[in-house]
């Protein structure tokens, strides 16, 4: 399975901040190496969380006024860097872990030059995303985990058992008219979260029907493409949004599944706006100090770990590939719940069930 993460929105929410830099590098409290805290992008905490569910080979929609640059530039590795401050290994470590990482894993670049919605973002990502199931996670907000990367993994592993068109990420919020609001039945669990059959789904509703709002993280099958690219062609000039390719699905009688975020074991952070950023970081912060029962002791090393901090990965670079593409996103995290997995690229498994208390 391949993994997306779209890093292109425009962020005018943080504007005049964002006016040249990128709301996805805006820096989260982790804890690194030796469980001491340091500060991460947000994109890369997005690449974790989809690295530690079993995913190495990427597609990152980028573009903003750089081209993209700064994306591709932070998803490549840079042996000369690691060269030139060799002698501060013990500050190495953790950009060391991640760069062993990138070296394990297939990236590629999709471009877009102006954001034009987050659905339009997954429709340009198309033609590297070939006709297998992927997952989806926007790089401006973080998925919080006791374990991370175990929610990914199992909304990968229930599409694949079930042969789902869709797996949604939901989240009970206070005021679900600024989110896209899913309409179902609650169906038993999958592991320790509650599961969802989805029986429709509407963008920021005036009268919502439930209060079950959608993340930025899904998994998905090459089915919405087809549908993203019929609400193109029936409104070439519009925003184009993930929520109509899935509305589309539904009505067409497709099978759409949920997992319910539950505030034991994670949450959902989003920084597309100031106030949400700030919550973010805070909260972040919070958790990586100890202030939270939720935070494993240690980071476990991890497939991406290095026993050199300072050792540059033998592949070099990345490997990547750039062609022209937009992207967006949606999606804002509400609420102080806590769950957050340790840092590293542990691979999380779905087998295993934990009862909610």
């Amino acid at each position: 399975m391949r993994g997306l993460l779209t890093l292109a929105g425009e962020g005018s929410r943080m504007l005049p901040w964002s006016r040249g830099l990128r709301k996805e590098f805006l820096p989260l409290y982790d804890r690194g190496y030796g469980d001491q805290p340091i500060l991460k992008p947000v994109a890369n905490l997005a690449f974790e969380t989809l690295a530690s569910a079993g995913i190495r080979d990427f597609v990152l929609v980028v573009g903003g006024s750089d081209g993209g640059a700064t994306a591709q530039n932070y998803f490549t590795v840079d042996r000369p860097f690691l060269e030139r401050n060799a002698h501060r290994a013990d500050r190495l470590t953790d950009t060391s872990r991640f760069y062993q990482a990138l070296s394990e894993s297939r990236i590629r670049f999709a471009l877009q030059p102006t954001p034009q919605g987050f659905g339009d973002a997954v429709l340009r990502a198309a033609p590297f995303l070939g006709s297998e199931p992927f997952l989806l996670h926007a790089a401006d907000a973080a998925l919080l985990e006791r374990n991370r990367g175990r929610l990914p993994a199992l909304m990968s592993a229930l599409r694949d058992r079930e042969e789902l068109d869709v797996v949604l990420l939901v989240r009970k919020v206070e005021n679900p008219r600024n989110y896209g609001v899913v309409e179902g039945r609650l169906v038993g669990r999958e592991g320790e979260f509650r599961r969802l059959t989805v029986t429709g789904m509407e963008e920021k509703p005036e009268k919502p029907k439930s209060h079950w709002a959608a993340t930025a993280v899904y998994c998905l099958t090459p089915s919405i493409f087809t549908e993203l690219k019929h609400a193109r062609q029936e409104n070439p000039k519009a925003e184009l949004e993930l929520t109509t390719g899935i509305v589309r699905l539904i009505e067409a009688g497709a099978n759409v599944g949920a997992l319910v975020i539950h505030p034991r074991y994670a949450e959902w952070r989003s920084v597309g706006s100031p106030e949400g950023y700030v919550r973010a970081l805070l909260r972040t912060r919070r958790l990586v100090l100890g202030k939270s029962s939720f935070l494993s002791p240690r980071a476990p090393p991890g497939p991406a770990s290095v026993a050199r901090p300072a050792a540059a990965p033998r592949s070099g670079r990345a490997r990547r590939t750039a062609s022209p593409g937009r992207a967006g996103s949606e999606g804002e995290a509400l609420g102080d719940v806590g769950a957050w997995g340790a840092p590293g690229f542990t691979q999380s498994s779905p087998a295993g069930r934990v009862p909610e208390g």
